[in-house]
């Protein structure tokens, strides 16, 4: 049996693109400097750094809401749709406690299960800044 030349190319198309979403949805971790530089494009409210936190408040321009929040976001497809899930998380926190700022302070990516599916875990303090 003869398969069609344009169904033969769509197979491989898809094959191809099959290929490539398994291989981006198997890495497990993105660097700091990715994650820093991804997720405050993502979320609504102001990531501040450690040390810009410690400044703002030490000049009143900030106050911690609450400290040590942690989220675990919904697993997806890519790296990062587990960091935009983890955004819409961050930025709920940071709407329910009153706040318009946050300080990430550790993240990781923990493997779940046999295959390699990882969840992405966020630590984090809510502010409310001037």
């Amino acid at each position: 049996m003869k398969i069609p030349k344009k169904l033969n190319r769509l197979i491989k198309v898809n094959l191809v693109i099959t290929g490539l979403l398994l291989f981006y949805s198997c890495a497990t971790s993105m660097s700091p400097a990715n994650v820093y530089n991804t997720l405050p494009t993502l979320t609504r409210s102001k990531l501040i750094s450690q040390k810009d936190a410690q400044e703002a408040v030490r000049n009143n321009e900030c106050y911690y809401l609450v400290r040590g929040r942690n989220y675990v976001a919904p697993v997806g497809l890519t790296l990062k749709s587990d960091l935009r899930n983890g955004a819409q998380g961050i930025d709920e926190w940071v709407q329910i406690d009153g706040g318009n700022a946050y300080v990430l302070t550790n993240y990781r990516w923990i493997t779940i299960d046999h295959d390699g599916t990882s969840e992405l875990y966020l630590e984090f303090d809510t502010m409310l800044c001037e």
